[in-house]
């Protein structure tokens, strides 16, 4: 054991943050951090690092145990290259290996000093253990692991982008070789080359890992164990993430069960105590159980704290066939080609994936494609009737509150309308009034698509759409980007996201662009380069899952859910004529009576219709899917 956390609590004034958390962190554990945003992950491993105190509770922590940390926003020397950064991670060995040059000097005239002699072996020692001869080796190996070329070891890091910053810290963090090793949030901004990388090296890392992440297959590769942060709670599961989503719903089923069965008995032991309470023969017997009663401790419900966003993106107007064409474009930045005669075409109802290293151009391209920025050579042309809506990768913060961000843009729709949106998204109560300036990078996303929903564009320009998003909202975002059936363009990193959408990626590196037909024809690395003009029908992007389908899958659900509300209304009229029925004064008026019955038996038919109707349309969805 490394670490141990028992009954710990942690408040911010009368907000409670964490509550009676404990845990258990060992050597070799892999153990991933899942939890929706704000619900108390980076205030749990700021307690374990030390830079919170916890309230109450016990913090135990193994003699001589290093923690290295890598926080979501820590800063690194300006000035410094990154090859000189990277060595600040060995600075105790450097200081060593100085002192030993010193004290060799020293032995040099006086070579029988025996205290110089015994500190000279306690420094080399120290060296020997940290690998420190081999610091050279040990640097470059990381630099080249994190996606960072020997000709970029001289780069100043005030001059890194976003993404470079990020992998330069967590490459000095490696170097360093804690103990356990923390890592907050370690996959944004990474491209998924790099991630693959990252997750090979700490599969054989020789400690502990604990990791906030929201990719669930980083989570799925490297991790032993997750800790679920929910409701100020922490609840630990064995296996990877998708180990622990069948474990959670059958622990939820078991609580469920139980806490339905404590509900039944109480109230059974309240129906008993009401009825008996005043009798003389059995007032004795309803008192015990009105004592059975105020002892019963029910069980709680499942908690479901984090509520999934049920959204989704529609059009009015269908444009035409060709939406998106390009014609041997080229892009260049400064004295960089970025990308290199590129020609394609995206037609109305089809999905393409932008991907591609960190620094290669994706961003760019993007915003050529939605008309932000103008190629140096070529032309991109939307089709008729386009009605793009665009997802920057860094949202911009508005003015005044939540509320008013959508009011101001739509002031025909009434306050309940608005808020009725915003809850959809995860704005609800006072969230509403919460400053735009206030928001977090997650906020800002979620508001950004609630503007998008009622913007209704048939063509999507998004980048990055995942960043700063809970692993609970990207499954929202990315089932309503699967049902959505106009035409979509996006940037990203996210391997799930990528491959459950099933289209094209146009992988850039180099200032090439390839073509690949689908998620795993990436990762197998078959290639189809596109090229110019003359390849355009061969490279272009057409949706291995074909735009028809998507339509009959739409319609597939919408009719479902028309079904269901059906099914809803006469089961809640079958209910209501039964009751009539039941009714002690029914038998008084005979001819409503026969009518009620007579209508009882034609719902009970108009059910049976409906479920066979339901049952069809889901075995064809389900094939569908399949």
């Amino acid at each position: 054991m490394l670490i141990s956390l028992q009954n710990i609590s942690k408040h911010f004034g009368e907000k409670v943050i964490l509550e009676n958390v404990n845990a258990i962190i060992s050597k070799l554990d892999r153990i991933g951090i899942i939890g929706e945003n704000g619900a108390g992950k980076t205030t749990l491993l700021k307690i374990i690092c030390g830079e919170y105190e916890a309230d109450s509770g016990e913090f135990f922590i193994s003699q001589n145990v290093r923690l290295g940390y890598l926080e979501q926003n820590s800063a690194l020397h300006p000035e410094l290259s990154l090859y000189e950064e990277m060595e600040q991670a060995f600075l105790p060995v450097l200081h060593a290996m100085e002192e030993m040059k010193s004290i060799e000097k020293q032995l040099q005239l006086h070579p029988s000093d025996h205290d110089l002699l015994q500190k000279h072996d306690a420094l080399m020692a120290f060296v020997q253990a940290a690998d420190g001869y081999h610091m050279d080796v040990q640097i470059k190996k990381i630099l080249n692991g994190m996606g960072f070329a020997s000709d970029t070891w001289t780069k100043r890091c005030g001059v890194l982008s976003g993404g470079e910053n990020t992998r330069l810290r967590l490459a000095k963090l490696l170097a360093q070789n804690p103990d356990v090793l923390i890592l907050d949030e370690p996959t944004n901004h990474l491209d998924f080359m790099t991630m693959e990388w990252l997750e090979q090296y700490l599969k054989g890392y020789s400690g502990a890992v604990l990791v906030v992440s929201h990719d669930r297959y980083f989570l799925d590769a490297i991790c032993n164990r997750i800790f679920e942060v929910e409701d100020c709670h922490l609840i630990s599961y064995k296996g990877n993430y998708s180990a622990y989503l069948p474990q959670k719903e059958m622990a939820q089923a078991l609580q469920q069960k139980q806490h339905d069965a404590d509900v039944e008995k109480a109230q059974k032991l309240e129906e008993y105590i009401s009825k008996n309470i005043e009798r003389a023969s059995t007032s004795r017997m309803a008192k015990s159980r009105r004592k059975q009663l105020e002892k019963m401790e029910i069980t709680e419900a499942p908690r479901t704290w984090h509520t999934e966003l049920k959204f989704s993106f529609e059009y009015d107007v269908e444009p035409y066939k060709d939406l998106v064409i390009v014609k041997d474009v080229s892009v260049q930045v400064g004295n960089r080609h970025l990308i290199d005669h590129l020609s394609f075409t995206v037609e109305r109802g089809e999905r393409l994936v932008i991907a591609g290293p960190n620094g290669a151009g994706k961003s760019t391209l993007l915003q050529v494609l939605d008309g932000k920025r103008r190629p140096s050579l070529g032309m991109v042309r939307l089709g008729t009737g386009a009605k793009p809506g665009i997802f920057e990768q860094q949202q911009l913060r508005q003015i005044g509150t939540v509320l008013s961000a959508l009011w101001d843009k739509w002031p025909r729709m009434v306050e309940l309308e608005v808020r009725s949106h915003l809850a959809r998204f995860g704005f609800r109560g006072e969230d509403v009034f919460k400053p735009c300036s206030a928001l977090s990078g997650g906020e800002l996303a979620r508001l950004r698509f609630a503007e998008l929903v009622l913007e209704r564009p048939n063509l999507m320009f998004l980048d990055e759409p995942t960043n700063h998003l809970d692993i609970y909202t990207r499954e929202s975002l990315g089932k309503a980007l699967q049902s959505y059936t106009g035409t979509l363009i996006l940037v990203t990193h996210d391997r799930y996201l990528m491959n459950s959408l099933a289209c094209p990626i146009l992988y850039i590196e180099d200032g090439q662009a390839k073509l690949y037909p689908s998620y795993d024809a990436l990762m197998k690395r078959g290639t189809v380069v596109v090229t110019s003009t003359d390849k355009q029908k061969e490279v272009s992007p057409k949706n291995s899952y074909g735009k028809e389908q998507r339509r009959r899958k739409a319609e597939l659900r919408n009719q479902i859910k028309e079904i269901e509300k059906q099914i809803e209304d006469v089961e809640q009229e079958i209910s209501d004529l039964e009751e009539s029925i039941n009714y002690p004064d029914a038998a008084q008026d005979y001819k409503k009576l026969e009518e009620n019955c007579h209508t009882l038996e034609n719902r009970k038919q108009q059910q049976q219709e409906l479920m066979d109707k339901w049952e069809i349309l889901m075995q064809e969805q389900e094939k569908l899917e399949e």
